[in-house]
């Protein structure tokens, strides 16, 4: 009998559920952050993202993802929601990726000062 205090573990031959994720990585020349669409090209804005839904599909796109070194560097899976206009990060180091560097404002920045956004 279990404490009820205690929380109750997974057995060890449970699979995992898998969470929705977007791959994501940054551009090789210019270090931006970027994401991987449904057609397999990369985009600087996470709504454009291929939103994953299975393990299967994610194994592949990473595999996908693997031969673009050429490209893009550091390569993972992050866990993300659909939102309203699609995929939106759910952990606040990706939403910070999503607004570009700190250090000062150049790349995503800049643009979204010129377009007044």
């Amino acid at each position: 009998m279990c404490h009820p205090k205690l929380p109750l573990r997974r057995p060890f031959n449970m699979a995992r559920i898998f969470t929705p994720k977007v791959v994501t990585a940054n551009r090789l020349m210019q270090g931006d952050a970027v994401w991987l669409t449904a057609n397999g090209h990369w985009s600087d804005n996470i709504r454009d993202a291929e939103f994953i839904t299975d393990e299967a599909t994610a194994d592949l796109r990473m595999m996908d993802a693997d031969t673009q070194a050429h490209l893009i560097a550091g390569v993972y899976l992050a866990d993300a929601v659909m939102g309203d206009n699609g995929p939106e990060p759910t952990h606040f180091r990706e939403d910070f990726r999503t607004r570009g560097p700190s250090n000062y404002a150049h790349g995503k920045q800049v643009d979204k000062v010129e377009n007044n956004v």
